[in-house]
């Protein structure tokens, strides 16, 4: 009977134990529930899932679809789905796995906004003050949440994916705002934290150039900016760091001063590498012919960079054998790369003294070869001066024709009714002074003296036109052909009347006159403006006799002075 009791017992606990599994099931399996199951098929457009309770539901395929249309379910895999339905003609749930996707995504951006962990997302779209973000859910991002720095082109951002600290959530009206600066602070101040524990000086590291300013450039060393001075760029010349660095380069620098108080740090590049004037005498030995470019030209000569941080002087005085170039620029280019010879250096100013034509034959050693004294040379007239005029030779070689060797005439005017600029001269070579660049030469040496043969010529009393070459106290000088002079004494010049010699003559002035005595060994030519009378003849005859120096020619005069000025001019 106790038994029976017993039996009957259980069997009462067993049907309210199934009653109350079935009511438990009956819960689970209503609208809005999430429930965790097994896919089962995939089967057309539908996914069969078992979720328990001897229940089976579908999912449409589409939930499983990525952008990418590929599918990404397996049977075996488990899902987390939520009723929304019930298929009475099968029998099946109506599930979906979207809805309980969109519940997980809300709860995780409420955990995020909270603990601050990082989401992911694609930034999709630009719209006014900042972008939309897909993080699952749409998100606003400010623009000035976007970065560090200001954003110069916002369009550069979309389409970009990138990680995000959530500020704010609101399910209730679905907004979330995001922020992706947060993010960078955050990362910036750690690894500042870890550089200052780690930085030492003269540590070499990589970093990224930030920033560009007229005297710099800023590196960022890892959450750090490193300041790099224009002078601690590079050896070399160097006026602007845009001529060498650009915005996002990645540079390896030296750190050369650490000063933790105020949290600052200098860096350099050039410092990377070894001084070039620490070996500028072993590298370029004086002689050495080498090849250099032109940086910089000035008036005095041409900067030439041998190599980076190392430059010379190409003075304007060593660019030629042409001692008239005046303008470096016309011989060379910035830019241009040149042959040259070390003349000197001096390595504690940090100076090297380079040279051009030393390259170059000197042309003042071939023209000692081919010009000797007495040869013959042609060239045209370049330039005019008080003491004569110069002759273009070649090779930037002038010779000076001192106005006593143009002509054997004295008249001041010879010169400029005979030449001109670009006149083409013959001339004979006097002498080549090597050493003080002087070359010497004459064009009336060419022609004989024309005294040779006068009294063939010229006789005694003989009607005469000549001009004016000198007065004087005692009387005028009168060239009546080239290089021949004539005196006119004071007491040959009729109608003075009281009056003096340079009131009444001019230099040049054509004269008419009478010759009165030839001597052709002395060079002395006696010539009258008055009437000849043969008393007067006489007593002129018996003057010249007597004083000499009344014959005189004006070149007898002056030659010595003229001589004199002659080998001072040359």
């Amino acid at each position: 009977m106790a038994e029976t009791v017993d039996t009957a017992a259980q069997n009462e606990n067993t049907v309210e134990e199934m009653k109350e599994l079935y009511e438990t099931s009956m819960r689970s399996l209503q609208d809005g529930n999430i429930l965790k199951g097994k896919i089962l098929v995939i089967n057309g457009d539908a996914v069969i899932v078992d979720v328990g309770m001897k229940s089976e539901g579908k999912v449409s395929l589409s939930e499983f679809t990525g952008k990418s249309g590929e599918t990404s379910v397996l049977v075996g895999d488990e899902v987390e789905v939520m009723i929304i339905g019930r298929d009475r003609e099968f029998g099946l749930l109506l599930l979906s796995k979207e809805k309980v996707d969109a519940i997980r995504i809300w709860e995780k951006l409420e955990k995020a906004a909270e603990d601050g962990t990082p989401v992911e997302g694609d930034i999709i779209s630009e719209v006014k003050s900042g972008f939309m973000v897909n993080i699952g859910v749409s998100a606003f991002l400010p623009i000035s949440q976007v970065d560090v720095k200001p954003v110069k082109n916002p369009l550069s951002f979309v389409g970009r994916h990138l990680k995000f600290k959530v500020l704010k959530v609101n399910k209730r009206k679905g907004n979330v705002i995001v922020s992706r600066r947060v993010m960078l602070e955050e990362e910036r101040d750690r690894k500042k934290q870890e550089f200052w524990k780690n930085i030492k000086d003269g540590q070499v590291m990589y970093g990224f150039i930030r920033n560009i300013t007229d005297y710099g450039a800023f590196v960022d060393l890892g959450g750090v900016d490193g300041l790099l001075y224009l002078n601690d760029i590079t050896w070399g010349r160097i006026t602007h760091p845009k001529e060498y660095l650009r915005v996002g380069d990645e540079v390896k620098v030296k750190i050369l001063t650490i000063d933790y108080e105020k949290e600052r740090i200098s860096v350099g590049i050039k410092q990377l590498k070894i001084d070039p004037w620490l070996k500028v005498e072993e590298k370029y030995p004086e002689g050495m012919k080498i090849k250099g470019k032109v940086v910089g030209i000035v008036d005095y000569g041409v900067f030439v960079e041998l190599e980076q941080g190392l430059e010379g002087l190409l003075h304007v005085s060593e660019m030629s054998w042409d001692r008239k170039l005046k303008n470096p620029g016309k011989l060379v280019t910035k830019g241009d790369w040149i042959d040259l010879v070390v003349l000197a250096f001096d390595k504690e100013k940090k100076r090297i003294s380079l040279g051009m034509k030393q390259l170059l034959p000197d042309p003042w050693e071939e023209l000692v070869a081919e010009y000797p004294p007495g040869s013959i040379v042609t060239g045209k007239v370049k330039n005019f001066t008080d003491f004569g005029m110069f002759v273009g030779i070649g090779n930037g070689i002038d010779g000076l024709i001192h106005i006593s060797e143009v002509s054997w005439s004295r008249r001041k005017k010879v010169v400029s009714e005979t030449y001109k600029k670009g006149t083409p001269v013959e001339a004979l070579v006097l002498n080549v002074d090597k050493g003080q660049k002087k070359f010497s030469l004459s064009v009336k040496r060419l022609k004989e003296d024309p005294w040779k043969g006068l009294v063939n010529r010229y006789n005694q009393g003989d009607a005469i036109e000549g001009y004016v070459t000198s007065i004087t106290d005692f009387g005028v000088f009168v060239e009546i052909e080239e290089g021949i002079e004539g005196l006119i004494h004071l007491s040959e010049i009729d109608d003075l009347q009281g009056k003096k010699l340079a009131d009444v003559f001019n230099l040049d002035d054509k004269v008419s006159a009478t010759i009165l005595n030839i001597d052709e060994k002395n060079k002395r030519i006696g010539l009258s403006t008055k009437a000849p009378k043969k008393k007067e003849e006489k007593k002129a005859t018996e003057s010249f006799s007597r004083d000499e120096s009344v014959f005189s020619t004006l070149g007898d005069i002056l030659e010595p002075a003229m001589n004199r000025d002659n080998d001072n001019a040359v």
